[in-house]
């Protein structure tokens, strides 16, 4: 069976600690990278990862061929979304904003949902930057602008263990993909409900523990994304595209708790599947 090719799309940061700090970079270099958790969950769920780096100097043709050449996208995790990319002031609780990595993933986005229509995952700031592509806004820093006894940021390592809960929309692909028939639920036979597609569920509860490390968080929906799950505070937690063929994206990192949390994994193997 041939493997997947998946990018990731790349951190960046044009500051000197990123190389300096790790004991391998000079004075003036700039940097590309993606944690390792990414790599190692794709390769296990049956893909070939392909790190997709901020370009400066290629055209905009060649960067399209290579783009037509991956069966799907990940939009991975980093810095703040900067809030000129929704048209709002930048606030002072706002973090660190690296607008060259907010225009790649924005417009690597577009392009996956608009011209190649191929299926994208986007992983913590990756749901704000699909959300931000598709004319949705943000919540600049949570504690400031939507304070709650949920905790959102989880402050030290590992970063993988149970943060909060969110609760899962009971019709939505994210519900099916957790949990499908006769995985910890009733047999077909006993269940007795049906999502919007016609097809039954097990009636459960639809909640899920995940890790959390984010500060900003989807404010307004964009257009054509619908929520698969909020936090105990109402913050949207994943959501979709059901006009598109697969278009999903969750606030926390499925990427950190692989390795112990087969729900997680099924979150990956969905996406896998439909590229």
């Amino acid at each position: 069976m041939k493997r997947p090719l998946i990018g990731v799309t790349c951190n960046y940061d044009y500051r000197d600690t990123v190389g300096i700090t790790s004991g391998m970079g000079i004075v003036g270099q700039d940097w590309n990278f993606v944690a390792g958790d990414y790599v190692y969950i794709l390769e296990k769920a049956g893909a070939i990862p392909v790190l997709i780096p901020v370009y400066k100097d290629c055209d905009e043709e060649s960067i399209k061929e290579f783009l037509n050449k991956l069966d799907g996208v990940i939009i991975s995790g980093g810095h703040d979304v900067g809030p000129e990319q929704y048209n709002t002031p930048t606030k002072g609780y706002c973090g660190t904003i690296i607008p060259q990595r907010d225009n790649h993933d924005i417009a690597v986005a577009k392009y996956f949902m608009n011209e190649i229509k191929k299926p994208i995952l986007g992983i913590c700031r990756g749901i704000q930057s699909l959300n931000v592509a598709l004319g949705g806004t943000l919540w600049q820093d949570l504690p400031d602008e939507h304070p709650s006894p949920v905790v959102h940021h989880g402050d030290k390592p590992p970063y993988d263990p149970v943060v909060h809960e969110v609760s899962i929309a009971p019709d939505s692909p994210l519900a099916r993909a957790l949990w499908p028939l006769g995985d910890n639920g009733p047999s077909e036979a006993e269940a007795d409900e049906v999502d919007s597609f016609g097809r039954p569920y097990h009636p459960r509860a639809y909640t899920l523990g995940v890790n959390s490390y984010h500060h900003q968080a989807i404010r307004t929906l964009g257009q054509g994304l619908e929520p698969m799950a909020t936090a105990p505070d109402s913050i949207v937690e994943a959501v979709w595209m059901p006009a598109k063929r697969f278009v999903w994206a969750v606030q926390w990192h499925p990427e950190f708790s692989h390795r112990a949390d087969s729900n997680q994994r099924r979150i990956l193997s969905a996406f896998i599947e439909a590229c």
